[in-house]
């Protein structure tokens, strides 16, 4: 099974390959370059250099939300196209939980953070439970949400066990969280912080094992909250 991971939902643009637990290519870019102006080259660089054609793909992974309003609809649309035009599935994984599965494994709690500027970040809390028989399974423990950082903080407090965070949020909020904060805390370095289409594409897989496939004339982005120019009213746009 090959599963092709598309990932926009903030700074980063990314795109990867997956098939059968291997990742075959990923390529990524987190320079404030237009997403539109990335993401498709670097989708056709990665296939070309795995000699893989698109259609071969049996599904488009995409980072389905929250995150920027403008890469958001750019990958979606880039997913969608995709999806169409060789005729098969999407599967929308949450852009947390994509977050998260970044740190598979990690004991405690991860806690991803993105900016979601006006004071707020898009946060939610997972762990990574062990099964009996060893299997490790993405469990969320605190629903993604915008908040504010302090009341992010408050939440991972009450939970009273040792967190990873990651996200460019929590550089915005790195002040708010120190001070905040009581329970043992890290930061995630730079190899595991920020958004990857490698992780979307690995997830990707499992959900569509999980029959989460759908058609991409159903695929919506899930910005999580209105947009500033819906909020505003003309004149007003957020990237």
């Amino acid at each position: 099974m090959k599963i092709i991971g598309i990932e926009s939902s903030g700074l980063v643009a990314g795109v990867a390959l997956w098939e059968d637990g291997v990742l075959l290519g990923e390529s990524m870019t987190n320079c404030k370059k237009t997403h539109s102006q990335t993401l498709l080259p670097q989708l056709e660089r990665m296939l070309a250099e795995a000699g893989v054609k698109p259609s071969e793909a049996d599904a488009i992974a995409v980072a389905s939300g929250p995150g920027s309003f403008t890469g958001l609809r750019i990958g979606s649309a880039t997913a969608k196209g995709l999806g169409l035009a060789i005729d098969k599935p999407l599967v929308e994984v949450p852009t947390l939980e994509g977050l998260a599965y970044n740190l598979w494994g990690a004991e405690g709690i991860v806690c991803p953070m993105m900016d979601a500027r006006r004071s707020q970040v898009y946060t939610g809390a997972y762990a990574f439970p062990r099964g009996e028989d060893g299997s490790i399974t993405l469990e969320t423990v605190i629903p993604g949400g915008a908040i504010a950082a302090v009341e992010a903080a408050e939440h991972l407090n009450a939970l009273g066990r040792p967190v990873i965070l990651l996200g460019d949020g929590t550089e915005v909020s790195r002040e708010i969280l120190e001070s905040t904060l009581t329970v043992p805390h890290t930061y995630a370095p730079a190899h595991m912080n920020r958004q990857r289409a490698g992780s979307i594409a690995a997830l990707g897989a499992i959900y569509l094992a999980m029959g989460r496939g759908i058609s991409p004339d159903d695929h919506a982005p899930d910005y999580m909250r209105k947009s500033q120019a819906e909020r505003e009213g003309p004149g007003h746009f957020e990237v």
